[in-house]
């Protein structure tokens, strides 16, 4: 041994050739689970879709290593950190029993070690499984399912623990959606625009359907039994793409007639039979979420809803285009026709349709948002106010007064409330 220099081989003993084979085993399996990481979580749709189809058994490992993804990556994480850790332990002991160092010693296996796991234990198995992703997830399904079960106590724990720390770190986080009101509410340097979009992206999540739905007395619908002419001129007098069709009553839709559907159709005489071009109506109930309307609406590819109540009986319509208003604002098309809800009489005097928001009403008259929360009840517009004063059908002159306004029938239809006149104090 020279005793110059910084490194003496000390020969090969058949100890360390068992850790050198060791070692090269556990190389081979970091190789696989990392390879096996990029893999499964590489597959798309179609792959997954044609794992199913084939019905193979490397297939239906897959699958089921897919079932439970939390569980799969814990299983990756735990053996990858156990097998690197053995790795580095044996490499150890074979370079100290293979070699004496004089100087260098802590730099030659940090350099020889972290290059051998950086190389064959990741970045090969890594960019091999990101080039054939189905034919080495199928290749490490078998394997990965015996190390599941193995070592499933370390991965249930740590499993557990994650899904522990996740829910503390979301539940500190929470911001209640009356604290997001009212941090947009205290916002100063936003525009009118601006600050009621904000508004309506906060209530959003609970703004239910039958807050924005057309009511039923709105709707324009076609009886199943109409002729082909009624049918086109109630289209042309509407302006609208889509339109619900009902068999005897409004409470029994059987349809929706798409617009576009007739064009090739559009010179065919009375005796057309556009019945059979009416599509299933898409029925959502009363109380349903507008933001989980709007992922149906997205999800099931449609553009209209008919809104029931509890009893299956038609409350009203409602649209893609009511519920993105409720963001965006007002959008108005080219089919829309410009028609204002209230007239304004004199400075203290105004005549307001029975069907107007509460909302709208208190916006045009500048009023404080949600000023008649302690008596309108459960009503959303004027008429249903006008319901809640009386507890009765109102009639034609019936006067009610709060918060120093007051509101007079002005107009009555059956029993629908048309006309309120508003006087300001």
């Amino acid at each position: 041994m020279e005793t110059d220099s910084w490194i003496a081989f000390n020969g090969v003993t058949p100890h360390t050739v068992v850790l050198c084979v060791v070692s090269l085993c556990l190389l081979m399996v970091s190789a696989l689970v990392s390879g096996a990481e990029t893999s499964f979580f590489s597959l798309s749709h179609n792959d997954v879709r044609q794992l199913r189809e084939r019905k193979s058994a490397s297939g239906d490992g897959v699958l089921k290593l897919l079932g439970n993804v939390e569980l799969l990556l814990a299983t990756i994480l735990v053996v990858n950190n156990l097998v690197n850790i053995c790795i580095v332990i044996l490499t150890s002991n074979v370079v100290d029993a293979t070699f004496t160092f004089l100087r260098f010693e802590f730099l030659f296996k940090t350099v020889l070690v972290t290059f051998l796991l950086l190389l064959f234990g990741e970045i090969l198995p890594k960019v091999f499984a990101q080039t054939v992703p189905v034919r080495f997830a199928c290749f490490a399904a078998r394997p990965l399912l015996v190390l599941r079960w193995v070592f499933y106590p370390l991965s249930y724990i740590l499993v557990r623990t994650s899904s522990r720390i996740s829910e503390k770190a979301a539940h500190r986080s929470e911001l209640s959606l009356d604290e997001l009101a009212d941090a947009v509410d205290m916002t100063q340097s936003t525009s009118r625009e601006e600050h009621e979009m904000l508004s309506g992206i906060v209530n959003f999540a609970n703004t239910e359907v039958q807050e924005i739905m057309k009511p039923r007395v709105d709707i324009t619908a076609i009886e199943l039994t109409e002729g082909y002419a009624r049918v086109k001129r109630v289209i042309i007098e509407s302006g609208f793409s889509r339109i619900p069709v009902y068999d005897g009553e409004v409470d029994n839709i059987r349809g929706t007639l798409y617009v576009k559907d007739l064009l090739p159709y559009i010179d065919h005489g009375d005796d057309f039979a556009w019945q059979r071009l009416i599509r299933k109506a898409y029925f959502v109930p009363e109380h349903k979420k507008i933001n989980d309307l709007l992922a149906e609406f997205q999800s099931n590819k449609v553009h209209m809803a008919i809104v029931v109540d509890e009893y299956g009986s038609t409350l009203g319509l409602v649209s893609l285009e009511d519920v993105i208003e409720e963001i965006v604002g007002e959008i108005s098309d080219e089919s829309d026709v410009v028609e204002s809800f209230y007239t304004r009489i004199d400075a203290k005097n105004y005549l307001f349709e029975g069907k107007t928001h509460i909302g709208d009403f208190e916006r045009v008259l500048e009023l404080e948002e949600d000023l008649f929360s302690d008596v309108k009840g459960e009503a959303e517009t004027l008429a249903g106010l006008m319901l809640e004063f009386k507890r009765d059908f109102p009639r034609k002159g019936d006067t009610f007064t709060t918060h120093d306004i007051r509101f007079t029938v002005q107009e009555v239809d059956g029993h629908r409330v048309d006309k309120i006149r508003v006087t300001l104090p």
